[in-house]
């Protein structure tokens, strides 16, 4: 079945390909929430606040929410919440934009 959608250009490998993308990026999210934490207790080395929300504006939103809260990780830090909120809203919007006919022009 897979090759047929490869030969034909079907839609369904673009999404087949972006969840994929997704679950990666997700994955990545949270190992590298998970990592900060652990660094944070050991007084090592500290994933960048920067590089948490890069990866949470990339897609990886629903995962950092999910470790933010079973890690009980940067809950208190209201700037750092705030932010990683507008990023996963960013990714939303872009995302709710290719979905349009006029995002659908842009991506083809």
């Amino acid at each position: 079945m897979l090759p047929a959608l490869i030969e034909t250009n079907h839609p369904a490998l673009l999404w087949l390909g972006f969840a994929l993308c997704l679950m990666g990026v997700n994955v990545m999210t949270y190992l590298a929430f998970r990592l900060d934490k652990e660094r944070a207790r050991s007084g090592g080395w500290r994933v960048s606040e920067r590089g948490l929300l890069l990866l949470a504006a990339a897609g990886g939103w629903p995962a950092a929410k999910f470790a933010q809260h079973q890690l009980r990780h940067k809950l208190r830090k209201r700037s750092f919440a705030t932010r990683l909120n507008v990023a996963g809203s960013v990714f939303g919007l872009v995302v709710l934009l290719g979905l349009t006919p006029f995002g659908a022009a842009i991506v083809s």
